[in-house]
């Protein structure tokens, strides 16, 4: 039983009335407000509001669950279950509460009349557009049970991608962090120790390096809050400032250019851009809905620009290997790639095989990188614990030596 919150009018008193009520769906909640002489006006799903509030935190449903939804329902409807009966199957063995919310309203629109690609439309932050599309063709094609299957796979691939992306990017951020709270310590707790052993001297003076950086432990202890303020305030502008407009596409030129991460982005693009398309054509997609798809899919502005001004090229007769061929957003590989799959027939094959190459050229520039990050954090990280040692330890000497010649 669902619990939800209705507001009904009173057709005695004319007045409104607020109250909660526990049913199967919305349907039947309506029908209770009714056998009370009351008109329904507004019903909501309290359930439904906690785990959309939840889902707001958590931004998405795991890979793993939407892969494991993917193949039961192919598995299922494979099998010659009616589509109904086997949503209701899967969403009996499905552990998430937000997920069975949403398969349960995905089944209340399907009973209603509803394509199971319209119901899952519904829910964009859980099925994307490369999702409805695949869904879309299988329903109509009669291969919908082919169309989970590949979406599966897909899935599994993407989250492969990202995984080794954030793999790449871990060891640096790590060691920064770590050279961060090192500084940090050093500054706060270590460097005033050493002012304040110079302070019971008279006649002393600190080295100029040491005096520099007590000026910046200074500054840190007593404005901390200022420098919490002005970080918290950069990464929330930085973060709205990049989803959209110009921010956008100078996040997205970066990530493709930049030494040494541009290269990996741009195979990862590219493995994305083949994996998408030759999912969707192998499903029986048209070629146009293919392309504005993937242009959303490749998630790059510039990437999806091109896209665009593809299809225009297509849509006047071009081949797709032709309009791409000469984009520089786009790598040679892959319109080699598609010109020989256009030629024989077979573009979704060609297309898996430069997505393959792609992902597994992935796995070399991970390596890559992290062969050249390492070395150049070491040395950054030598340096500044040279410094801070250096700061601590002169005037210590210092102190020695003129202690030594006093004797």
């Amino acid at each position: 039983m669902i619990n939800f919150q209705y507001t009904a009018l009173n057709p005695k008193t004319g007045r409104h009335v607020k109250a909660n009520v526990q049913a199967a769906n919305e349907q039947d909640a309506a029908g209770l407000i009714r056998k009370e002489a009351l008109v329904p006006i507004e019903i909501k799903s309290l359930d439904q509001q906690g785990i959309k509030s939840s889902l707001s935190k958590l931004n998405r449903i795991d890979t793993k669950q939407k892969v494991l939804f993917s193949r039961q329902l192919s598995t299922l409807i494979n099998a010659g279950l009616p589509i109904i009966q086997s949503l209701r199957e899967v969403e009996a063995q499905t552990d998430s509460k937000p997920f069975k919310i949403i398969i349960q309203e995905i089944i209340r629109d399907v009973e209603g009349g509803s394509t199971l690609a319209n119901s899952m439309s519904k829910h964009p932050k859980i099925f994307n557009q490369v999702y409805i599309s695949l869904v879309e063709a299988g329903e109509t094609s009669g291969t919908l049970d082919t169309a989970l299957e590949r979406l599966a796979v897909q899935q599994e691939k993407d989250a492969d991608l990202m995984k080794k992306i954030r793999g790449a990017m871990a060891y640096p951020v790590i060691v920064l962090v770590v050279m961060i709270a090192v500084v940090g310590f050093m500054l706060v707790k270590v460097l005033p120790q050493v002012q304040i052993l110079y302070k019971g001297i008279p006649g002393t003076h600190l080295p100029i390096e040491t005096a520099l950086l007590l000026d910046v432990s200074h500054l840190v202890i007593k404005g901390w809050w200022i420098f919490l303020i002005i970080i918290i305030a950069l990464t929330i502008f930085l973060s709205r400032w990049t989803k959209a407009g110009m921010g956008r596409q100078v996040k997205d030129k970066i990530k493709m250019r930049i030494w040494p991460v541009g290269p990996l982005f741009m195979k990862v693009y590219m493995a994305r851009f083949c994996r998408t398309s030759a999912t969707l054509v192998a499903s029986g997609v048209p070629l146009i809905q293919v392309l504005e798809v993937t242009g959303q899919a490749v998630d790059n502005i510039h990437i999806e620009n091109s896209i665009h001004k593809a299809i225009e090229k297509v849509k006047g007769g071009t081949a797709l290997s032709e309009a791409i061929r000469n984009d520089p957003n786009f790598l040679s590989l892959v319109p080699n790639m598609l010109g020989i799959g256009e030629q024989s027939g077979a573009t979704e094959v060609m297309l898996s095989k430069a997505a393959d190459y792609y992902e597994k050229e992935v796995d070399g520039e991970v390596e890559n990188i992290s062969n050249i990050i390492e070395p150049v954090l070491m040395v950054v990280l030598g340096i500044v614990a040279f410094t801070i040692v250096a700061a601590v330890l002169l005037p210590i000497y210092a102190l020695a030596g003129q202690n030594f010649v006093q004797v």
